[in-house]
């Protein structure tokens, strides 16, 4: 098959037949009535395949070339000055509150025992990292129907063990980014923005219009299929500190110090002349760790296929809004039964979904039965109440290792009576009506 030809030329001829099976066998379905309408999915075609085929070609299975050109283009797009891509969006929340405990942060790094301020109301991985250290997270309640961190509580949270605010921009909605950097900076406080459901998201902060998960910090992304980009796994940690992101590098390879890229030796011309902690002078710099890491890095496979979707990008985030206010015009005359959400003002959100709150005297339950019933696939905000989980069972019977500020009540709100729906791009006018229309049968039922 290939006899004669250069290994371009053949890798060519391989790529033009995978371009045409994924035309022929990757070909979305039109939509019907009563199919099944997920409340995410992939969205990808030739160019993902192309990519993810020429990378396997290669067989570099680690980090390589396609690593470093997403890491650059993510960058870039978000106007930040670096970018480390990991194994998923749990993975870069991980390396996100661990580099804030490396020992180079001096007084500023935390340790076992300092509080970070968070919300219960989320993804448990934003939480679990504070927690596996030994951290405790202090939990504020939410808003409606923003459903962000109530930024009044803030003060009611801070002690003088408070080293961190860790929260996330919920489905795509920003939080208050000015409210909660000002406290941040008048307080000494590190800020994370779990960015994993809003890439994309801009809020106006300080009369610019800036990109969630740069305001703060640390940023971070996940790529996991339902998110707003994928790579089937992968994640994302991004930052504008030089310190951080040394820290961060470090940390997600093993915690060596040596900063040469997988396959390349000696790139500081220092391999075995430095001497390091009580090591003998010489040894191995790609040996020597300053930091208890991990292995977090994403294979060039993924990174090809981010690539792809990267480009794609742009495009994804217009049409997830203009799903969103197509759906948000549709229920407007059913918000006399459900609470319909709001941006946060002085934001342009990149949604990751429609979450609605039942009223007194609509079942939650009964809504999301029926829905689900007729092919739209809902789901919860996440944990509702992260402490009223099984995995809390031992530290609410000993009543430590977290604490609250006050009861929250909206969180528990949230948890007994929200839900949500889709907005992804690959979704058409047509399922977003019969979306519509389903809840508000429901709703009538």
């Amino acid at each position: 098959m290939f006899e004669g030809k250069t290994e371009q030329e053949a890798r060519k001829e391989i790529l033009d037949l995978v371009s045409k099976y994924c035309d022929k066998y990757h070909i979305r379905k039109d939509f019907k009535e009563g199919d099944r309408i997920p409340y995410a999915s992939r969205i990808y075609d030739r160019e993902e395949m192309m990519n993810l085929v020429d990378s396997s070609l290669e067989f570099w299975l680690t980090s390589g070339r396609y690593t470093d050109e997403f890491e650059s283009s993510l960058s870039k797009y978000l106007g930040i000055r670096h970018c480390s891509l990991v194994s998923s969006g749990s993975s870069a929340n991980l390396l996100a509150f661990m580099a804030l405990t490396s020992p180079l942060l001096g007084e500023r790094a935390i340790r076992p025992g300092d509080e970070m301020i968070t919300v219960a109301c989320g993804f448990p991985t934003t939480v679990t990292p504070c927690i596996q250290y030994g951290a405790v997270p202090v939990f504020v309640d939410m808003t409606i129907p923003q459903y962000n961190l109530d930024v009044s509580q803030l003060k009611a949270a801070l002690s003088d063990r408070t080293k961190a605010v860790m929260v996330a921009h919920t489905l795509g909605n920003p939080f208050d980014i000015e409210a909660v950097k000002s406290f941040c900076d008048d307080n000494g406080l590190w800020l994370i923005e779990d960015n994993c459901d809003a890439l994309g998201s801009k809020y106006n902060y300080n009369g610019n219009m800036r990109f969630t998960g740069t305001v703060g910090d640390i940023g971070t992304s996940s790529f996991y299929p339902p998110h707003h980009m994928t790579m089937g796994e992968g994640g994302a940690v991004y930052t504008d500190e030089p310190l951080l992101n040394k820290i961060i590098r470090s940390m997600r390879d093993w915690g060596r110090d040596c900063s040469c890229p997988s396959g390349r030796d000696n790139l500081c011309g220092h391999r075995f002349d430095r001497m390091y902690g009580e090591l003998p002078l010489g040894y191995d710099h790609k040996y020597v760790y300053s930091h208890f890491g991990y292995n977090l890095k994403a294979t060039d496979m993924q990174a090809a296929v981010g690539c792809a979707q990267l480009e794609k990008f742009p495009g994804f985030v217009e049409r997830r809004k203009h799903n969103f206010n197509l759906l948000r015009e549709k229920l407007s005359g059913a918000q006399n039964k459900i609470i319909l959400p709001e941006a946060l003002s002085g934001s342009d959100p990149s949604w990751f979904g429609f979450l609605m709150t039942c009223r007194p005297g609509v079942d939650r339950r009964e809504v999301i039965e029926y829905v689900e019933s007729k092919g739209v696939q809902t789901r919860m905000l996440f944990a509702g109440n992260l402490i009223r989980h099984p995995c809390f069972d031992e530290m609410r019977r000993e009543k430590k290792g977290y604490r609250t500020v006050g009861k929250l009540p909206v969180t528990d709100r949230i948890m007994n009576d929200s839900f949500w729906i889709g907005v992804y791009p690959g979704m058409t006018d047509d399922m977003i009506e019969y979306m519509a229309r389903t809840v508000i049968e429901s709703l009538r039922e």
